[in-house]
């Protein structure tokens, strides 16, 4: 019970200043305008034409290509099955004499339903050869990365495009690094003041000589944050899922080259890594004497955290350790989920990690709150 009071204690802290709830929707709804606003910039109604070249075929994914792209205004689509090799068909995609390459394995729908993802045997490939830099053929591979995964999710889709143009890995590794930004935004917002206000006001003394156990005081503040700042999470989530069509020059039918297993990685990942921010800022506030100092450790680490951020998003060859660092394994995570690569274990493992760090820092928030030097400077 005494847990219970505690936490609602932090959440009518909260509910009882607008300008908190404020501050949890406002990342959602600028990361929805200027995402919106860069896409409306960068695309403005294209109208494309496409002329898709095909090694091999699937009639089942020809039908629904040609089905959910004739409900788009402004685009058609005409494939064409070509008897030259796979240089030379990717030779023409380079050249501009076609949009894309589609290289199907051979007896490709057949394969797709016979295929155990358990039994250790490759799976069924799709390549897709496109120009990045090009509006038109950028735009064919969202749409059909989409139309892919809403066929079946047991083959690979291997996108071949110009290494030249770094466009679409640049704005893949900004996505996961703006939200960051807004996440730590919004935890810092509202757990600043959890503990060092407390202690600058003399109430935490209060609740320190009550019978209740430090792991509750520690919890009673760090379960309602998490879930007030998943507010802010849950916000820049939809700013980013409902601007990622119009950003990325498609349609809303197909959800913007995005599967709904796509989308929810990435709201899981969100989620994941509230509550371990919103715990590593209550250590920080925790070990600090006032709300002056607590912001300024935390400003270090919030910029700590974003430089890493935004770095290991361009350094090539990161390898599958990653998934073991806080922050970043989300990071990392987010960023090959926007580019189609991330294997469905890794968002999830990521998401388990980081649930790990945040039972260890309420752990050590709680050892913190039974330390007199630290409460009290004895």
């Amino acid at each position: 019970m005494k847990l219970l009071a505690l936490m609602k204690k932090e959440f009518l802290r909260f509910f009882r200043d607008p300008r908190l709830i404020i501050t949890m929707l406002l990342p959602g709804i600028l990361i929805y305008v200027i995402y919106t606003l860069m896409g409306s910039l960068m695309n403005d109604e294209p109208k494309y034409d496409f002329k898709v070249l095909l090694l091999e075929k699937s009639e089942k994914v020809v039908s629904l290509t040609e089905e959910q792209i004739g409900k788009i205004d402004g685009m058609t689509i005409e494939f064409e099955t070509t008897e030259e090799g796979e240089e030379a068909a990717s030779e023409k995609v380079n050249n501009g004499e076609a949009t894309a390459l589609v290289v199907f394995t051979p007896d490709f729908d057949n394969a797709v339903a016979a295929y155990d993802p358990f039994s250790g045997d490759p799976a069924p490939a799709v390549k897709i050869y496109y120009r990045s830099g090009d509006g038109e053929s950028e735009a064919f591979y969202n749409l059909f990365a989409g139309i892919l995964d809403g066929y079946a999710n047991k083959f690979n889709v291997l996108p071949i495009s110009d290494p030249s143009d770094m466009a679409v890995d640049i704005m893949s590794g900004l996505l996961p690094f703006i939200v960051v930004i807004m996440i730590f935004s919004s935890c810092m917002s509202v757990t600043l003041e959890s503990v060092a206000g407390e202690k600058e006001r003399g109430t935490l003394a209060t609740i320190l000589v009550t019978s209740a156990k430090r792991s509750h005081i520690a919890l009673g503040k760090i379960l309602p944050l998490s879930c007030i700042s998943s507010i802010g999470a849950l916000s820049s989530f939809l700013g980013i899922a409902l601007s990622m069509p119009k950003l990325m020059g498609t349609s809303l039918g197909v959800l913007g080259g995005y599967s709904f297993l796509s989308y929810f990685m990435i709201f899981l990942l969100v989620v994941g890594i509230v509550p371990l921010i919103v715990s590593l800022i209550s250590v920080v506030s925790t070990f600090s004497r006032s709300v002056k100092e607590a912001s300024a450790y935390t400003s270090i680490l919030m910029i700590l955290s974003l430089v890493l951020s935004i770095a290991v998003n361009f350094i090539s060859g990161i390898g599958n350790w990653v998934v073991a660092i806080p922050i970043l394994n989300a990071v990392v995570a987010m960023n090959q989920v926007f580019t189609h690569t991330a294997p469905v274990w890794l968002p999830f493992t990521a998401f388990a990690v980081n649930l790990v760090y945040t039972a260890l820092l309420v752990f050590a928030v709680a050892k913190m709150l039974s330390s007199e030097r630290i409460m009290f400077g004895k």
